[in-house]
């Protein structure tokens, strides 16, 4: 059967699986670091690029192929790049894309992190970068100039769940001679699929939703074209940040229920979020599936559904939102979020300590934010634990 034929769901579970000698259902961990060759021709061939076959596991392994092939499946691309972690993606694309004299828009709101690497460490080698907040449309066009070589985009972003219309920023990153990346981690390939919109790159930390279980961290690439493709492994390769077979081989398990998984969170997630939006200590709740949402139409036409991120600020600002993370007694006070538990931070403080307060506000990221990512649990137990955290006493 070919896969690239079949519906999200079968690809999610035999994309990528290779034969195996003992007839194992699915990929095994090949946990080895070296594979012999049959003859020094072969491996004179293998090195050459002239013959198929595996090396080394920083250049390849059947374990971490198998999770890339399935991966690039589902996002419709020309093939998968693991790596070690979320920032190892982000990093391996800034890397192989960009050099010195160029110049990236990205979105203002971006993960902490990836932000940081651009403004303190690139610009130290001559890559100038301009943040906006890319939702806007002009604003991205005010910023581009002639050494623009990348938009840089995380859609929905983190943690203010802005949507970029990719789409029109894919046009203006092309007339421009750019690339368009997406970080499209708070979406995952099954609600949003950006080579398809004309992204050049997608990357996802799959330590979130596409593994699921908060036991692994490890990053992905796929690109739209081929040669792209070889740039972004290449880098990988002499950065060294691969992921690790076994990595690779629990990542891959925790892939094949994504649908499940993301079907039962946001399920969840769009009854506390409306709940959230009725209840009076709370100033504004984003939610992709409310109307009440900015760029709610567009995220109805650009994903296949809302997810299970919820951000909201609560009226008392800093001392109300550090109550209610110290109260919860269902979710988890931890950085992180897209698995089948549910999670509760304070960006400020945690995720995006290490960006400048002005930098914050900027981008929205106020004092009294909180983000919720929600699980599988069943809805109303949630709902009470916000509840019992809003109104009750703190914990001992």
């Amino acid at each position: 059967m070919d896969s690239k034929q079949a519906g999200f769901t079968t690809k999610q579970v035999h994309a990528g699986n290779r034969p195996d000698p003992h007839g194992s259902v699915v990929t095994p961990i090949y946990q080895v670091s070296t594979f012999a060759f049959e003859s020094a021709g072969q491996g004179a061939a293998r090195f050459a690029g002239k013959a198929e076959g595996y090396i080394y596991t920083r250049l390849g392994n059947p374990t971490i192929c198998a999770l890339e092939d399935c991966v690039a499946a589902l996002e419709e691309g020309a093939g998968g790049v693991a790596t070690s972690s979320g920032m190892g993606a982000v990093c391996t694309a800034y890397l192989a894309l960009l050099t010195s004299g160029d110049h990236v828009v990205s979105t203002a709101s971006v993960y902490g992190p990836s932000r940081t690497l651009m403004e303190l460490q690139l610009s130290r080698f001559g890559v100038k970068s301009t943040f906006v907040d890319t939702s806007d449309l002009e604003q991205v066009r005010r910023a581009l100039r002639p050494e623009t070589r990348m938009i840089y985009v995380e859609t929905p972003s983190n943690p203010m769940m802005q949507i970029t219309d990719l789409r029109a920023v894919a046009d203006l990153a092309h007339a421009q001679g750019a690339l368009l990346v997406v970080d499209s981690t708070f979406a995952s390939p099954y609600l949003q699929r950006p080579l398809t919109l004309g992204a050049d790159v997608v990357l996802h930390s799959v330590t979130k939703f596409i593994n699921g279980h908060a036991d692994v961290v490890g990053g992905i690439l796929s690109a739209r074209d081929a040669g792209v493709l070889k740039k972004l492994r290449q880098m990988m390769t002499l950065v060294g940040c691969n992921m690790d077979p076994h990595q690779a081989f629990l990542v891959h398990r925790g892939l094949k229920t994504l649908s499940l998984r993301i079907e039962r969170a946001q399920a969840g997630a769009g009854r506390i979020a409306r709940w959230l939006e009725a209840r009076p200590e709370v100033a504004w709740v984003r939610y992709l599936d409310l109307e009440s949402h900015p760029q709610h139409a567009l995220a109805k036409r650009q994903m296949r559904g809302p997810g299970s991120m919820i951000s909201f600020e609560l009226k008392g600002g800093f001392a109300a939102g550090e109550r209610l993370m110290n109260r919860v007694r269902l979710a988890n006070l931890a950085v992180s979020l897209g698995g089948v538990e549910t999670l509760i931070e304070h960006p400020a403080s945690m995720t995006h300590s290490g960006v400048s307060e002005q930098e914050r506000q900027e981008a929205g990221i106020t004092a009294g934010l909180v983000r919720y990512s929600v699980g599988i649990e069943e809805p109303e137990d949630l709902i009470e634990d916000l509840r019992q955290a809003l109104e009750g006493d703190a914990k001992a």
